[in-house]
């Protein structure tokens, strides 16, 4: 049965977050200290990770799971999950695309390990190709190893790699050429994100986004480009090089949100289901693994959520609320 919310939009894409923790601590999504952790015993277990994503793909069709964090490989023995998720099957024996997002920094010892465990797709978020820089937004002198990481993916067999940069004007906006050139230059597809509302420090202001369309401007005028037919659900809309030197996509979800197509939907590492990364309501379907709930109770509780789902986050508006946790409680 497939997962439908009351605006006709089916639910395809399941985002897990694994761990809260992160080993960076970057100016858009986390403070440089005090961070209260979840407790270890509030955390969810592989065997639970397992069960919710068993349900969503053989009950509802979710043909699409991404692990993410914090930093999911800060959680120790990542890949016995990733075996786990990768055994699943839907209804036509197809497998689920299973991809991460992570920093980059331990990749360089891990990579073909989490190739063998099953690991289909892989995002290295790089904010910027500057050494200082870099140790300013993420607050850690990791540049060198998340450059070998992304090279040891590619050696692991990941195809092609997807660089993640938060854009943010002042911070590392005029690198956006630079961080393009790098991506064409290594067969990686780059991917700018528009600085969000979720930063632990309450500093985000409309102003320091870096919108889709000057980000597009800035390369076209450089590497000329030509859009990519219809996105459909995928987050990023994407362009291609006219050279033929791969595509470069950008994720717009400030100026040019893309909350009628959205078909995702989030289990935090503490096992909230949210419905949309700005949401302010959680449903706790912990509290069911936990407290002998069924699968047909865990997918009752599913379906309420995503029947309860919002047309849509409302940034631009005047009666948005920014959600309680930042990204790095919620899973990025």
């Amino acid at each position: 049965m497939d997962l439908i919310d009351s605006f006709g939009r089916t639910v395809r894409d399941l985002r897990i977050s694994v761990t809260d923790r992160c080993n960076f601590r970057c100016t858009y999504c986390m403070p440089e200290e005090g961070m209260t952790w979840i407790d270890r015993s509030e955390v969810l277990t592989y065997e639970e990770i397992e069960r919710v994503a068993r349900i969503c793909v053989e009950h509802f069709n979710v043909n699409g799971i991404r692990l993410t964090g914090g930093e999911p490989t800060v959680r120790a023995h990542l890949p016995i999950l990733i075996q786990k998720l990768s055994a699943l099957r839907l209804a036509d024996g197809s497998t689920p695309d299973l991809a991460l997002t992570t920093n980059g920094s331990t990749l360089r010892n891990v990579a073909q390990e989490l190739r063998d465990a099953g690991l289909q797709r892989i995002n290295v978020s790089l904010d910027s190709l500057r050494a200082d820089r870099f140790l300013a937004m993420t607050r850690r002198d990791e540049l060198a190893n998340v450059l070998e990481g992304i090279a040891e993916a590619q050696t692991a067999g990941f195809a092609p790699v997807k660089i993640n940069a938060v854009i943010e004007r002042g911070a590392n906006d005029d690198e956006i050429l630079d961080l393009a050139k790098y991506a064409r230059d290594n067969n990686l597809e780059m991917r700018f994100i528009e600085f969000m509302p979720l930063d632990a420090s309450n500093e985000w202001e409309r102003n320091k986004v870096v919108t889709q369309d000057e980000i597009v401007n800035t390369i076209n005028a450089e590497f000329p480009l030509t859009p990519v037919d219809q996105r459909g659900a995928a987050p990023a809309q994407r362009w291609s090089y006219n050279d033929g030197k791969g595509f470069v996509g950008v994720i717009p979800s400030v100026s040019h949100p893309f909350c009628a197509d959205c078909d995702r939907v989030r289990l935090t590492s503490d096992g909230q289901f949210r419905t949309c990364l700005f949401a302010t309501d959680e449903f706790d379907i912990r509290a069911l693994l936990r407290n002998g709930g069924s699968d047909d109770d865990i997918s009752e509780l599913i379906r309420t959520a995503v029947g309860a789902k919002w047309a849509g986050h409302q940034i631009n508006q005047v009666n948005f609320i920014r959600p309680k946790r930042t990204m790095s409680q919620i899973g990025g």
